[in-house]
Order: structure tokens, then sequence, then C-alpha cells
């Protein structure tokens, strides 16, 4: 997981798995990123290719630190798989997710 800074946000990105195995590392630095910046949090997506239960409440408890903190988190990149999970469990309507350039245009 990295985390990198540009005006106004903070993105951090994500590896291929969010799951029971990997959260253990995940949130802390997820809370890190949440407690030490300022703007919006952007969780880049594009290497994410499995999710489960206990990474979906990892991005749920992330986006309620963050909006205690009076930030955003921001899913960015979403592969298709991963906004599937997110459409079925109905978190696309409590998530934001960034709208990919071409879906703007």
């Amino acid at each position: 997981m990295r985390v990198r800074k540009t005006p106004g946000a903070q993105v951090v990105r994500v590896g291929p798995r969010l799951d029971a195995g990997t959260v253990a590392g995940v949130r802390p630095r997820l809370h890190h990123a949440v407690d030490s910046g300022d703007g919006d949090l952007v969780v880049d997506l594009s290497e994410l290719e499995m999710i489960d239960a206990t990474g979906l409440g990892v991005l749920v408890g992330t986006h309620r630190r963050a909006l205690g903190a009076h930030r955003h988190l921001v899913l960015r990149n979403v592969p298709p798989r991963i906004m599937r999970v997110l459409a079925v469990t109905r978190l696309n309507r409590v998530l934001r997710v960034e709208a990919p350039a071409a879906a703007v245009a």
C-alpha cells in the first residue's frame, strides 16, 4: 500500500487483496492516512482483485473515520468486479466512487 499526497487530496493505493488475511496491515495504514492528512482521502483500487466482507468493513470503517475528521473517502479506479460487489451490497450508495473520465465525457 502506497500513500501519495496531491493538492487537496491524499492518494492511497491498495494492493491486489483486501480480505481477512490482509486487513491487519491495511486498516492501520488507512486510519493513519485519515488522521495525518487533510482534504479527500482517495483510495486507488486499480490493483484490487479480491475483496471480502472484512475488506468491505475496512472501507466502511475508514469512511466513517474520514467523516469524523471532516474528510471524504473517495474510491478511484474501481475494477468492474469490485464495483459489482459494491452494488450488490449497496455500498456504492454509501461510499463515494469516483466516476471514470470516459463516463463523465
